[in-house]
């Protein structure tokens, strides 16, 4: 790996881009050998090229805090094969804090090579000392709460480019901040991504920070989106906002699975509860409900629905991935730090792989 990176403050952009853009040639980002995988659909601005994670043309039919986190890139990456030896990435430049910082990762062979953390003023990202030979290059875009466009790609003026071919089954995994997991060190060590890498699967990844709500329109894109295996983690949002009551949480649940099973009548799919929350576990929030009682009724919504048939349908305690012992591996008190995505990952390949027949 080339080490984490920082990028350059303002007034060195200009002689440094010069230096690093010559001897290099332009890809192009739209019908050519880059693919934006994890994306569900991709928006040509005057900015560069916007991957979403909704449909961007029904963007409208979507609740607007939604919208928002769909627009920032968590699991997007560009992929395509080559024997280049540096890799430059254009994007337009965020001009705004985020915290933690803004990160990039570039992967050849599916191993992290480099990790650059640019400066809020950078207009490009650069990864350098690639190895020799042709490669599989999986450059993953930040998972902060950011909206980025890519403006441009280049590589060695000399360098071989060609289209990957994925061929990996898919997984779609949905759920809140703890999902889109703005807190991991790096877009690739999320534990979507980390479970993505150890089973060899395409991701999807729809954790939108602060917006899992059961939004019909999202389960309606599960349904028409391509998947071999489907992961819905569902409470902690609408236990922290308070946005539905009791009366409503199961049907909800209900009704989002079934709008699924219209396109995935047979994958295997997963709905875990929420991971320890000390705050929320037993204290009621201004909607009556707690986590206990989440948990109870997804537990009750999955025994119903495979009583009914759906026996491809599956559940997981949220506690045995993370519960009151491992709550030092949070961040704040609700996100796992670091550290604690990791852990996470592993709770989710040690309790949620073998449902789905992963492991």
């Amino acid at each position: 790996m080339g080490g984490l990176q920082r990028g350059l403050p303002g007034d060195r952009y200009g002689w440094w881009v010069k230096k690093m853009m010559k001897d290099k040639k332009s890809l192009v980002l739209t019908g050519g050998p880059v693919s934006f995988e994890g994306a569900v659909s991709i928006e040509v601005t005057p900015n560069g090229v916007h991957p979403w994670r909704i449909p961007v043309i029904h963007r409208d039919l979507f609740d607007p805090k939604l919208v928002k986190m769909a627009s920032a890139p968590a699991g997007v990456r560009l992929t395509f094969i080559s024997n280049t030896s540096s890799v430059i990435l254009g994007i337009t430049p965020r001009l705004v804090e985020t915290d933690p910082p803004c990160v990039f990762d570039l992967l050849v062979d599916g191993k992290l090579h480099q990790r650059v953390v640019p400066s809020i003023e950078s207009n490009v990202v650069n990864f350098m000392d690639l190895p020799v030979g042709e490669h599989l290059l999986e450059l993953y875009l930040p998972s902060q709460y950011m909206a980025f466009a890519v403006r441009g790609l280049q590589i060695d003026a000399d360098a071989t480019v060609q289209r990957w071919d994925e061929h990996r089954p898919r997984i779609v995994l949905y759920g809140s901040s703890i999902t889109h997991c703005r807190h991991a060190a790096g877009p690739s060590v999320t534990w979507p991504a980390l479970v993505a890498q150890r089973f060899n699967l395409h991701l999807t990844s729809l954790g939108y920070g602060g917006a899992c709500h059961l939004d019909p329109m999202v389960g309606r894109m599960i349904r028409d989106l391509p998947a071999d295996y489907i992961g819905l983690k569902l409470g902690i949002n609408m236990m922290i906002l308070a946005s539905v009551s009791d009366r409503l949480f199961g049907p909800l649940v209900t009704g989002m699975v079934k709008t699924i099973r219209d396109g995935h009548p047979e994958t295997p799919l997963v709905i875990i509860s929420p991971i320890c929350h000390p705050p929320s576990e037993t204290t009621e929030n201004t909607a009556g409900m707690t986590l206990q009682n989440m948990r109870y009724r997804l537990a009750e919504v999955c025994e119903v629905l495979r009583g009914n048939g759906d026996t491809h349908l599956h559940y997981v305690n949220g506690l045995s991935l993370m519960g009151p012992e491992d709550i030092h591996l949070y961040a704040d008190g609700l996100h796992p730090s670091s550290e604690g995505y990791h852990f996470l990952a592993k709770g989710w390949i040690r309790e949620v792989a073998p449902k789905l027949g992963l492991a």
